[in-house]
């Protein structure tokens, strides 16, 4: 037995956006018509367009607009509205995730996921609080590094003390938190040469500019995303592929 779930919005007691959707609204962005967009997605062009006009009906401010003239002419292209919106989604969607993915911890034991919920609502100051499976632990006298599995493709390193390892009850198996404070991670474009810091590549879902710095959202290959703070110095736009580097000094480890 599995608990799984799947991630919508509703708005006015109807469905407004769902994963279908939203690579709806993406495929528009990316091919500029949404009849394009509709054949990328195996669907007519009369349910793409009951789709969209459903969500614009649905929605504060239209999600797209159309473009006239031009070499290309015209299209249809999304608005800066419809672009919060995607990023908004995929923020609580990954949430979601999380959510059920410490319900799916306990497996069909319900003593374990009572266990569960009375931790679930534990808050942090800590914008990333991310589940992982303990892989490896290495000693190092009075430290120890864990190796942690975010997915099959994704691996993060921790240094914590040998004496946390212990007080911890830590083993190989353990369901852990990474709890990462988003000023501790770095974002580059490109990889550096040598270091000893959890390098971990993603692609940038999500921008916000605050004052004179930058909330990045960085969606790695294997699902998990990273919020991170930067200067707004960096070259940086949705789409782009990029670097999270993370010091194994700043991951703290929670159950």
């Amino acid at each position: 037995m599995q608990i799984d779930g799947r991630f919508w919005l509703t708005k006015e007691s109807q469905n407004f956006l769902g994963a279908g959707r939203i690579h709806l609204l993406e495929w528009v962005d990316k091919t500029g018509s949404i009849n394009a967009a509709a054949k990328a997605m195996k669907m007519s062009y009369k349910a793409a367009w009951e789709r969209i006009n459903g969500m614009n009906l649905l929605a504060d401010s239209p999600l797209i607009e159309r473009t006239t003239g031009g070499r290309g002419g015209g299209g249809t292209k999304l608005t800066p509205y419809a672009h919060e919106l995607i990023a908004t989604f995929y923020r609580l969607n990954e949430l979601h995730r999380q959510f059920i993915d410490r319900f799916a911890q306990a497996g069909d034991d319900p003593q374990h996921l009572a266990r569960i919920l009375s931790r679930t609502f534990l808050t942090t100051s800590a914008r990333n609080q991310l589940p992982t499976k303990l892989i490896a632990i290495e000693h190092h006298g009075l430290h120890a590094t864990l190796t942690l599995a975010l997915s099959d493709l994704d691996h993060l390193r921790s240094t914590i003390t040998a004496k946390s390892v212990e007080n911890m009850g830590l083993e190989i198996g353990c369901d852990t938190y990474a709890i990462i404070k988003s000023s501790d991670i770095r974002i580059v474009t490109s990889p550096p040469k040598s270091g000893k810091n959890n390098l971990l590549e993603g692609t940038i879902i999500a921008l916000e500019e605050l004052e004179d710095q930058m909330e990045v959202t960085l969606q790695l290959d294997g699902g998990t995303s990273f919020i991170a703070l930067t200067d707004t110095t960096l070259p940086l736009h949705i789409g782009t592929r990029a670097y999270a580097l993370i010091s194994p000094l700043h991951i703290i480890i929670g159950l």
